[in-house]
Order: structure tokens, then C-alpha cells, then sequence
């Protein structure tokens, strides 16, 4: 070689290093033996050399802590270091976590010939500027001992983010969110936006919310449509200013699924940007498997074909407005809808036809009804809505104005481009303090049937429940089309 260049070689075992050290001077290289690791610890950062070759297990410092503060460590980040030890994988994976250009098991000389010669031939060097004069073996001892608390740090924070992942729904992941970093950093505001579905984590200080959200939008890009989740309190702190938002993205396998955004107070602390990278980088994890768990109660519980409630999440709500209207003596409508002549639909025109119609009343539901109002497909062709703080005379005009809108619906059979006439029958019950959610539909389903026996695109009223249980045949009220 032209020139010699230079090798730390860092081994206790002082018998085993002269054979060694001989090989690689075979090899063109000048070896320095160490037989402590702070002291070939200090040799290394004081003039770095081509290369350092250390055990894995050494007593004092470990091949991981001396390698994870030489890559730390701008004179000698660049500087390849191959680590040595028993064979094993778990040996290899350790080696490999620190850093190590390489392991090679001990005793195989030829293998560690070879991988410090492709160590050396891949290395990028460094620059000259960062050589430091030789440390104290305290000063390296302290250096690794920071490596150590940083690396810790970053552990625990990553173990507390991914904790998080059994939240199951995203408000309640943010909102532990927050008041985990809340605890580790201040700030003015944090927030959290994710693409599918699009949607803004805000954590704010109460007296700061509209200038926080104004600010968080605009900072991740966010469109008006973005529903906002907002945790006020005031662990968020009302400085009205402070400097920019740190933004970092958050991906999961090279996918962007969101933003994070950390908008901290003055005076400024660049530990701040490390950390945000941190939380984002583990937050990926929690906030896909909280939107798979939203995506599966979502599909558990809405009918695919009209987006509607299905009947179990129907019946769940119904029997809470039950609860509602009972507890707080408030009135409670409902209607149980059926389209006529749904079968004729089926059999003349195809299952296609039946199923837009069936798309166009639900659609139709769901824009007629109040927020406050529950809307879902019962089952077939049956549609059910519960007419929340609503009367028996607010329940008539409501069900007159959706039978009336059903009947001017204009759908139109895809395969021939006709209008298709849709109508419904409806039956009317209002809640009687006592009742059940099995007693109000069965006087529904009652109504309903008076409905469809009297001429059908119609409404009728279910009378009170002592009349619904009179063996003397079923007395309605009529509001006819």
C-alpha cells in the first residue's frame, strides 16, 4: 500500500492482540492496541483512524457504547468500526443496532480481514475540522453516559407514543396525546391531521382556540372540509405568539398518512425538533390502528347500500333517546317506513333498479332528518326514524313531508333510463312513558301495516298503548296522500 493506514485495534485480552495486530500489518495497516475502551476511546476522538475494531463484551464499556459515542461524535462519525464476539444472532442484531460497519465472530481472522477492508473502501472519511484533542477517560465515560440518557429518552418517549395504539378511537388517542406531551415539552398549541378520513387533533389553550385552529390549518395545508377535534384546557399555554410551528410529517411503511405540528413558545429549544421527530415517527402505528378500528365499528354498525344506520346500531341509539326522553319527560317520535310494491320493483326491472331505489330514500332520509334526528334501513325495504324532543303533531307534519318527498322522488332505472314511481307507507308512534323500545316499534310496525292495508302512500297515527292492547280492532288516525 502507499500508505499505511492507521487501525485501533481495542481488545482486554492482551495474549490474543499481538497475533492480530501482526495479521493487519501484513495487510499495509499501522494497529495502536488498547487494552482499556475509554483509553481507545480517547486515541479515536483525539486523531481518528481509518477504522477502530473492538470487542462486543468488554468490561467498563461495551462495543455498543463506545460504538454509538464514536458515531455520535463529529470526528468520528464517519469512521467505520467492526465489533467482535461470540457467534449468535442476537450478538449480530446488537452490533447491527449500534452502528457496527460489521461483525465478525472472534477467532476468524480472514473474515475480519476482509470486512475491514470493505469497511474502509466504503467509508465517505471525515473531515479534518472536527478533530479533537485526546478527552480525559472521565470526559468519555461522561460522553457515553449522555449518548445513554438521550438514547434512553427517545425509548421512553417512543414506548408512551405506542402505547397509545390501544385507544381504539382517534379523539380519545389525541387526547392522551396531548396530555403526554404536555407533560414533556410547552407549547401554544399541537396538532395532529390525518388524510384519510381528513381530519385536525387540536390541543389548545381555551382562551387561544380560534387563532390555534386559524394557525394549525394553515401550517399543515388543511381544507376547509377537515372536521376539527379539539382538547381545551389549560395545560396548552395563552401566549398569543411564538415561533414558527415545528412540522413533521407522519408516514407508516413510506405512506403519508398525516402531520404533526408543535407550535412552542419563546425562548426557542432545539431539543423541541428532536422530540417532535420522535413522536411523530411513533405515532404512525396508533393512529392507523385507531382508524381501522373506527373504519370496522363504522362498517359494523352503517348498511353499505344506503350509508344509513343498520338495525342494531339503530336499536342501540333508539333505546338511548328512550332512556332520554323518559328520564326527562321529553316527547319522542317514531316512524317506521315501508316502500309499496317493492317486490313489483325486484320482479320487474331487476335487483339493479331495486337497489337504487332504495339508495334514493335513503339519501332522501338522511337530508330530511334533523342531527339531532337517528335514521337507518330496518331490514328489505323497511326504513325507521327516530323524531328526536318531537310530538305527535310535530311527528304528523314530519311524516307527511317525507311521505310527500318519496312520492316526487324522480329515480330512474339505469338500464332504460325510466322514471321508476316510488312511494311509502308509514306508520307513526309517540312515545308513552312506561313503553319499551319493543313496545313503541311493535305499535310502529302496527301503524305501519294500517298504513299499507287502508291504500298504502299514506301515514298513519298508532293510538296510546291501552288502546293497542284493546282486543277491539286497531283504531288509527289518518293523514291521507
Amino acid at each position: 500500500m502507499a500508505e499505511l493506514q492507521p487501525i485501533i485495534l481495542i481488545d482486554p485480552a492482551a495474549e490474543s492482540t499481538a497475533k492480530l495486530a501482526g495479521r493487519l500489518g501484513m495487510q499495509g495497516y499501522t494497529v495502536v492496541v488498547s487494552h482499556d475502551p475509554a483509553d481507545g476511546a480517547c486515541l479515536a476522538l483525539g486523531d481518528p483512524p481509518s477504522a477502530v475494531i473492538a470487542d462486543l463484551w468488554m468490561p467498563s464499556i461495551s462495543g455498543v457504547q463506545l460504538c454509538r459515542l464514536l458515531k455520535a461524535e463529529p470526528a468520528t462519525e464517519h469512521v467505520p468500526v467492526i465489533l467482535r464476539g461470540p457467534d449468535g444472532p442476537r450478538n449480530r442484531f446488537w452490533a447491527e443496532r449500534a452502528g457496527a460497519s460489521a461483525y465478525v465472530v472472534k477467532g476468524r481472522m480472514g473474515d475480519l480481514v476482509r470486512a475491514l477492508a470493505a469497511a474502509i473502501e466504503s467509508t465517505t472519511g471525515a473531515s479534518p475540522f472536527f478533530t479533537e484533542l485526546a478527552p480525559g477517560e472521565n470526559s468519555v465515560r461522561e460522553r457515553i453516559a449522555a449518548h445513554l440518557d438521550a438514547a434512553l429518552f427517545e425509548s421512553v418517549l417512543a414506548a408512551e407514543v405506542r402505547a397509545l395504539g390501544t385507544c381504539g378511537a382517534f379523539d380519545r388517542l389525541f387526547d392522551l396525546f396531548s396530555q403526554f406531551v404536555s407533560r414533556v415539552t410547552t407549547y401554544r398549541w399541537l396538532a395532529v391531521s390525518t388524510n384519510q378520513p381528513a381530519r385536525l387533533g387540536l390541543h389548545t389553550n381555551p382562551g387561544q382556540r380560534e387563532r390555534a385552529e386559524r394557525e394549525a390549518r394553515q401550517a399543515l395545508g388543511l381544507k376547509p372540509e377537515a372536521l376539527t377535534i379539539a382538547v381545551e384546557d389549560e395545560d396548552a399555554v395563552a401566549d398569543e405568539e411564538g415561533p414558527p410551528p415545528i412540522i413533521k410529517p407522519i408516514t407508516l411503511g413510506g405512506i403519508s398518512i398525516g402531520q404533526l405540528a408543535l407550535a412552542t413558545r419563546h425562548p426557542e429549544h432545539l431539543q423541541d425538533v428532536d422530540f417532535a421527530a420522535v413522536i411523530a415517527r411513533e405515532l404512525a402505528g396508533p393512529i392507523r390502528m385507531a382508524t381501522l378500528v373506527e373504519e370496522s365499528q363504522r362498517l359494523a354498525t352503517i348498511d353499505a347500500l344506503t350509508n344509513l344506520m343498520n338495525r342494531r346500531a339503530f336499536m342501540t341509539s333508539l333505546d338511548v333517546e328512550i332512556a332520554r326522553a323518559s328520564r326527562y319527560v321529553l316527547p319522542l317520535s317514531f316512524l317506521l317506513l315501508d316502500i309499496d310494491h317493492f317486490k313489483v320493483v325486484n320482479d320487474r326491472r331487476g335487483h339493479q333498479a331495486g337497489d337504487t331505489v332504495l339508495a334514493a330514500v335513503g339519501r332522501l332520509l338522511s337530508a330530511q332528518a334533523r342531527k339531532s334526528d337517528v335514521v337507518a334501513r330496518w331490514g328489505g325495504e323497511e326504513f325507521v326514524v327516530a323524531l328526536t324532543n318531537t310530538d305527535e303533531p310535530g311527528g304528523i307534519v314530519v311524516a307527511e313531508r317525507v311521505r310527500l318527498a318519496i312520492e316526487e322522488l324522480d329515480v330512474r332505472d339505469a338500464a332504460d333510463g325510466s322514471r321508476i314511481p316510488v312511494t311509502a307507507s308509514v306508520g307513526l308512534a309517540c312515545y308513552q312513558r312506561g313503553d319499551s323500545l319493543e313496545v313503541l316499534v311493535d305499535r310502529a310496525d302496527r301503524a305501519m301495516y294500517g298504513a299499507k292495508t287502508g291504500g298504502r302512500n299514506r301515514v298513519v297515527v298508532a293510538p296510546s298503548v291501552h288502546q293497542t292492547l284493546d282486543p277491539a280492532p286497531l283504531s288509527v288516525k289518518e293523514t291521507a296522500a
